[in-house]
């Protein structure tokens, strides 16, 4: 499969909607988008995206059902470690820096606790690999 990182913008929209939805037709993917290309030109885009190794599909009747081929999870590990790389040096605490300073960046409580949760884990197992 591809890098995520390489995919145009349309792709990136396109994945945007299955991911949303979880598998979707032609149809369904043309209505999920934002100002659509026509329907060929969605169809072109989905085999494509096919043959990058980013889906998958299964025949309905006469209709293909497009379907990930890697769960969102792992494909937005995938970018967020190639984002940290090209605008973060790498580096979780400059991108995590970044975001806590945004002015728009609300957090709730449970999701400050979350964090603080993540952070304690991280430092738990930072301890043990120094043993």
């Amino acid at each position: 499969m591809s890098d995520p990182d390489k995919l145009s913008k349309r792709e990136r929209q396109i994945m945007d909607v299955i991911y949303r939805l979880e598998r979707a037709t032609v149809s369904e993917v043309v209505d999920g988008l934002v100002d659509p290309p026509s329907r060929t030109a969605v169809r072109t885009l989905l085999g494509i995206l096919e043959s990058k190794g980013h889906l998958g599909h299964d025949q309905l009747g006469r209709e293909y059902v497009y379907k990930p081929t890697q769960p969102r999870k792992a494909a937005g590990r995938s970018m967020l470690r190639r984002v940290m790389h090209t605008f973060f040096d790498g580096s979780v605490e400059k991108a995590l820096a970044a975001h806590f300073t945004d002015p728009n960046t609300t957090l709730s409580a449970d999701e400050l606790d979350r964090v603080a949760s993540l952070i304690a884990e991280a430092k738990r197992r930072q301890k043990g690999r120094k043993r």
